[in-house]
């Protein structure tokens, strides 16, 4: 089945089920007890699960007296009772117990998956919150550890450590009825479980640091590997395949000495938790042969004090597995508490009103902004006023923080100093999900994801049916290369896009931001990767789809400052200069040297006369174009 097949079409969505619980708050409580109400969001079908392994354990807990019985009545003279009535209810008890068991087993493995989809979509809903900030500052690759294998570990723990608690409470029934059998031969029988519970503790204080370490070095391979991967462009062109295999072969050894660490020391402590109950079969066998052989004791309660401590067994032999599950647990738990812990740093004020059908005035107040306390000010006193329907284009050097006004306008961050205000809102009063509604942006880079064409279009209107997807397609310049592919419109680009051009990337970004028809407008140099002749047909369509929409374009073209009714000139984080393209060539020395520098950068990039959607894949999963196929 290809990934065409199985991908989900435009219009259909997926059922999502939010979280049921959200994890305790307060950091002061230990990590089990923060993801208590995750737990208990689940209680019903969790105790329903652990009540039923107890019924399970109980059934199975009456077969060692049952034995008992059998060979002192049964087996011995005189026979008091025959032997089949014994073999009778033993079956039906097996029955019983395997029964319940198969229905414990289903229940906790539905709540232990339960709990699991609950931390992956928690974890995912507040990654949804955080602001660009977070990702600034954080590796993919750490967040994939934590939302995988860390999610893995904590859910193993929450309701296989239930269950174990459950099995050894069996213990003590089984002690209980071991003392109606003989008190002495009991306490014999159970008198290695101090010793196991020890070595317990002392692997567990052993086992936590490495379990840390494992989970963080697994996040430091995925994290290589997901660069690696998504680079491979620029590893290969540098070819750096050796380099990169050798970081990975680094971080891969670090992991593989954690690991090794991690079992020796469960080398060490496993096998004498294991071994202990063992130590009390031999002295059962050594005490109650004596009292056999003395008559104070029958040939059963030997065969049932062997069956109870083969009972007792499965527990303690999970005993280590358990300790070793609590202490990955518990780091896992901590590295994803880091995550869920960071707040939001763009989030609705109590008071946020929706935005609703605004005429698309802008204004930029004062405006400061740092991308971190420490950094220094990219803007720095901008002052800009956008009036309904105005096209503005804004120019400035490299770095000077063009973009950056565009992500303050989508609140991508917040101001630093002063306010952006849309129809007199700060948008720090309006909902984030109606702003960016309202506001469309085609980024300088833009992101395709890997599903069809059409889907890629329609993913801010999800049912748009395909005339309007051809349409914005149409707009946008994008119809003839997409119709020229095999499958057209249902066409599945690779990951980011890159069997596409950029140029052709940028026309499908284009078409999505018009197909949602937003009234404000941002395009951050969003023609920069298409030739002449395509940018002129994409400014023909955005012409006539700009009336009546505020836009703002990042430009370094002369041909993009052209769509414009007046240009900026952002410098040292301020405007200095604004008016017509015409007014500004001769009366600021500073905007014809910029826009000497862009097409001089401009010549540079593209080989003077180089043309890089000729260059760019036919797109999909066609693979390149014919022998002298040139894609429009």
């Amino acid at each position: 089945m290809t990934g065409a097949e199985l991908r989900t079409p435009a219009g259909n969505r997926s059922r999502y089920e939010p979280p049921r619980a959200w994890i305790d708050r307060d950091q002061s409580k230990s990590w089990l007890r923060r993801a208590l109400p995750i737990v208990m969001a689940r209680r019903l079908t969790l105790f329903s699960a652990l009540g039923l392994s107890f019924a399970s354990l109980m059934l199975q807990v009456q077969i060692p007296s049952l034995l008992n019985g059998a060979a002192n009545r049964s087996l011995v003279p005189p026979y008091h009772t025959p032997l089949a009535h014994y073999v009778r209810i033993v079956f039906a008890l097996a029955v019983a117990a395997g029964i319940t068991s198969y229905l414990a087993r289903l229940l906790l493995m539905r709540t232990a998956y339960g709990i699991e989809s609950d931390l992956r979509n928690m974890i995912y809903t507040h990654l949804t919150r955080m602001g660009f900030d977070f990702y600034d500052r954080v590796q993919s690759g750490q967040l994939i550890s934590r939302a995988n294998s860390d999610i893995r570990s904590v859910q193993m723990y929450l309701t296989f450590g239930p269950n174990n608690i459950v099995q050894c409470s069996i213990a003590v029934v089984a002690f209980i009825y071991m003392l109606t059998i003989n008190v002495p031969l009991a306490f014999v029988a159970i008198c290695t479980l101090p010793l196991i519970f020890l070595m317990g503790v002392r692997m567990r204080r052993t086992i936590f640091p490495v379990s840390w370490l494992i989970q963080a070095r697994l996040a430091e391979i995925a994290t290589i590997v997901d660069e690696n991967i998504g680079g491979v462009r620029v590893v290969k062109s540098f070819v750096a395949e050796p380099r990169e295999l050798r970081t990975l072969a680094g971080a891969a050894d670090r992991l593989r000495w954690a690991y090794i660490r991690d079992a020796d020391t469960r080398a060490r402590f496993t096998p004498i938790v294991q071994s202990l109950p063992q130590v009390g079969m031999a002295l059962i066998l050594l005490l109650g042969g004596y009292l056999v052989i003395h008559g104070q004791l029958g040939v059963g309660a030997i065969l049932a004090f062997s069956a109870y401590i083969v009972m007792l067994q499965a527990p303690f032999q999970m005993l280590g597995m358990l300790v070793m599950l609590g202490q990955r647990a518990a780091a896992s738990a901590g590295r994803i508490y880091e995550v869920l812990d960071e707040e939001p740093s763009v989030v609705d004020g109590p008071l946020a009103v929706d935005l609703r059908d605004p005429r698309g005035e802008v204004r930029f107040d004062d405006v400061s902004f740092a991308y971190s306390q420490e950094g220094p000010l990219v803007l720095n006193g901008l002052d800009l006023h956008l009036r309904p329907g105005e096209t503005v284009a804004m120019v400035g050097r490299t770095a000077s923080g063009k973009s950056t006004v565009a992500r303050l306008l989508s609140r991508f961050y917040d101001v630093t100093d002063g306010a952006v205000r849309i129809d007199g809102h700060d948008v720090r009063e309006l909902t984030v999900e109606s702003l960016r509604h309202n506001v469309g942006v085609v980024l300088d880079e833009p992101f395709l994801f890997s599903v069809s064409i059409r889907d890629n279009i329609a993913y801010g209107r999800p049912d748009a049916p395909l005339e309007e997807v051809r349409a914005a397609a149409q707009a946008a310049g994008a119809e003839r290369f997409i119709e020229q592919l095999p499958r057209g419109y249902d066409t599945v680009v690779g990951e980011r896009g890159y069997t596409l051009s950029g140029g052709q990337r940028q026309r499908i970004a284009i078409a999505r931001a018009l197909l949602v028809n937003p009234p404000i407008l941002i395009l951050d140099d969003a023609t920069s990767a298409v030739d002449v002749q395509v940018e002129q047909e994409i400014h023909e369509a955005l012409r006539t789809l700009m009336r009546g929409r505020t836009t703002l374009i990042v430009a370094h073209r002369l041909s993009t400052i052209g769509l414009a009714d007046r240009v900026v000139l952002l410098e040292d984080g301020r405007i200095v200069a604004d008016g017509t393209h015409a007014e500004l060539m001769e009366r600021s020395p500073l905007y014809v040297e910029v826009l000497a520098q862009a097409e001089a950068q401009e010549r540079e990039r593209t080989g003077h006369d180089g043309d890089e959607d000729a260059g760019g894949a036919a797109g999909g999963q066609a693979g390149p174009p014919a022998a002298g196929a040139r894609v429009p």
